[in-house]
């Protein structure tokens, strides 16, 4: 079964369990639109196919500009593995970045003693960030406290600065204990 394919369907993958009382009509229709969506053409290369993966995979492409005590702006270059089918960057990548600066911006006051756990992440997506463009992230700290640390993001297209996503992220400080 799917000897020339690349990509195996969900009738050839293992792991994927089909009620029997599926039809094999309704089972080709949902392989198709799963098809049309990009499921089975992720072509990733070996080092991004592992538990993870998604972590380096990002990162590649995460530029920091600057860091001060309470802000950090960063770029994100929007390219096809961060895409989504429409061209324009995928949510998942926006909210991938959202934590991963957020983080790092709450880390420029709160210090290692203190373990930082999300609480919240809010996106609203107002515009999208077509393919090739560079995103200014820029994170600031909007309060910070003894047991939590609220940040404040905003994405926005270098070229136009044209405000694509905003976000706010919540840390509960928690302490690290001593061993």
């Amino acid at each position: 079964m799917g000897e020339n394919r690349s990509a195996p369907t969900l009738m050839e993958n293992k792991n994927t369990v089909i009620s029997e009382k599926l039809s094999a009509e309704s089972i080709s229709k949902v392989n198709g639109f799963l098809k049309s969506m990009g499921l089975f053409n992720l072509n990733f290369p070996p080092q991004y196919d592992t538990k993870d993966s998604f972590s380096e995979l990002s990162r590649s492409f995460l530029k920091v500009q600057h860091v001060h005590r309470g802000k950090i702006s960063c770029i994100v270059s929007v390219k096809p593995p961060i895409m989504n089918v429409y061209g324009s960057l995928h949510g998942g990548a926006v909210g991938d970045v959202a934590v991963r600066v957020a983080t790092a911006c709450a880390r420029t006051i709160v210090g290692k003693d203190k373990e930082l756990f999300l609480g919240e992440l809010s996106i609203s997506y107002l515009s999208s960030a077509p393919q090739n463009a560079a995103v200014i992230v820029n994170a600031s700290i909007v309060r910070s406290g003894r047991s939590l640390t609220v940040v404040a993001l905003d994405f926005r297209l270098k070229d136009s600065e044209k405000l694509c996503y905003i976000s706010r992220a919540t840390f509960y400080h928690v302490p690290v204990a001593s061993l």
